[in-house]
């Protein structure tokens, strides 16, 4: 039977509200085996297949993580992967109640005629692999554009080419049921201050949206992963949590229209303490103000404390669970603006 308009559009509405649900947030464990293996490298652990098996099954069987964690974002090898017993990483996060999401970019190229700018690639077979996904049990999606602040950079060109390879991104997604993650990330490098950072994704936001308005992406179904407004990393000049929180939420006030259900912010290499505290501090100065959920979808600022820890030795298995599932705990805290610095020292429940 053929799935009507409304009836998908009214799956993909229930599913973005169960991923914003109460104080839960998203854990981005898709990391692409590039980048899985140069973490692993960086911690001393094997740059193997099965050390990547198991480190996403000491992810996936991590006690409790459906506590803290409502919605993960799977790579393409992951989705196929079980544990050594032969349980299904897929099956064991629904176990958990956690709804399995799939990124499905495929990374990013020179643009053409843009020098020191990129364009995310994967729109050629997306339909077929959505409705792939779709099958296995995916009912979320990613796709990361990157944009780069730099002399003359991000050009006009480069941020529409971006939005656009979103916007049809994402209506891909919903035609194939599947809720989109629409990820325009201003990376933090460089030397720009919190203001160029707020410029530069105020008009990354306002052509993201009109690009999805043009290609009849449903607002409604679908959620917003940003970078948080922040001074570049080598910037002289370093904003406090606080401005970090007020230009953050400022920026999408102006930018996000208020049928958008969900913001999931990327950390973006902050460090674990930092996104959480920024995080808090939104809470704390906008709680039940705002149209729409504010939450987190990280992947460092959860996942490499708990790395560390495990360095690919059984013996280390639930000590870094344990981690994984404090760090995640934390961020729902922080999600109700109750974070505090002295939670960092013991693990909370």
């Amino acid at each position: 039977m053929e799935i009507s308009y409304s009836m998908k559009t009214q799956e993909l509405i229930t599913t973005v509200r169960a991923m914003m649900a109460g104080d839960k947030g998203l854990l981005a464990m898709d990391e692409s085996t590039t980048t899985c293996n140069k973490r692993f490298e960086e911690a001393g652990i094997p740059q193997t297949v099965e050390y990547r098996r198991a480190y996403r099954e000491l992810i996936v069987t991590t006690p409790n993580l459906g506590q803290a964690i409502s919605g993960a974002i799977l790579y393409d090898e992951t989705i196929y992967q079980a544990t050594k017993d032969g349980a299904l990483f897929i099956d064991l996060l629904k176990q958990a109640g956690i709804i399995p999401g799939i990124k499905v970019d495929e990374g990013t190229i020179d643009l053409a005629g843009f020098p020191g700018e990129k364009i995310t690639v994967g729109l050629d077979g997306l339909p077929e692999r959505l409705a792939k996904y779709y099958d296995l049990g995916a009912r979320f999606a990613k796709w990361r554009a990157v944009i780069t602040i730099n002399t003359g950079i991000p050009t006009r060109g480069c941020i529409e080419a971006n939005m656009h390879s979103l916007a049809r991104y994402a209506a891909m997604c919903q035609e194939a049921g599947i809720v989109p993650i629409v990820e325009p990330e201003v990376l933090m490098d460089g030397t720009h201050d919190l203001k160029k950072c707020f410029d530069t994704t105020e008009k990354v936001q306002h052509v993201l949206f009109d690009q999805l308005f043009a290609q009849k992406v449903n607002l409604e179904a679908l959620i917003l992963k940003p970078n948080m407004i922040m001074s570049g990393l080598s910037c002289s000049k370093q904003a406090d949590v606080d401005k970090v929180a007020e230009a953050t939420v400022t920026c999408l006030l102006q930018s996000v229209p208020a049928a958008v259900p969900g913001v999931a912010f990327l950390s973006g290499g902050q460090s674990p303490e930092k996104a959480t505290a920024h995080l808090n501090a939104m809470h704390v100065k906008y709680k039940g103000k705002l149209p729409w959920a504010l939450t987190f979808s990280y992947s460092r600022a959860i996942q490499q404390p708990a790395l560390e820890i495990w360095k690919g030795k059984d013996e280390n298995v639930k000590a870094t669970q344990q981690m994984l599932y404090h760090r995640a705990r934390l961020n729902t805290i922080a999600r109700r603006g109750e974070y505090s610095l002295d939670m960092e020292k013991v693990f909370v429940n």
